[in-house]
């Protein structure tokens, strides 16, 4: 039971947290974000998000510009989703570089 209300919750941070991000970026041009994975803690206070971020080497300097406007972005989220939580989770950013793997899994397999 409590595992399937994490998970629910993780989706819905997913959802309003890619929301966001879509109606931040759309005022910047040639940075297209998605957030590809959330996690929540047991206790529901800490949310780490994993952002996928075009083109890749903007990521570090957006990531950067995320974590000073971590309060604002938490108020935001609080805004959108405080009919359905108590309490809104800490967030934490990461940047997700599955898809450079990828990419470089496959250049090496070419060679």
């Amino acid at each position: 039971m409590q595992e399937t209300r994490k998970n629910r919750i993780s989706r819905l941070l997913q959802k309003e947290l890619a929301e966001i991000f879509q109606s931040q970026t759309r005022k910047m041009h040639g940075i297209l974000v998605s957030v590809t994975r959330v996690r929540i803690s047991p206790d529901l206070s800490i949310c780490t998000a994993y952002l996928s971020i075009f083109p890749s080497e903007k990521g570090e300097e957006f990531l950067k510009n995320i974590t000073a406007n971590e309060k604002t972005l938490r108020y935001e989220l609080g805004t959108r989703v405080r009919n359905q939580l108590r309490i809104i989770p800490e967030l934490r950013f990461f940047i997700d570089d599955s898809l450079d793997y990828i990419d470089h899994i496959d250049e090496l397999l070419k060679k």
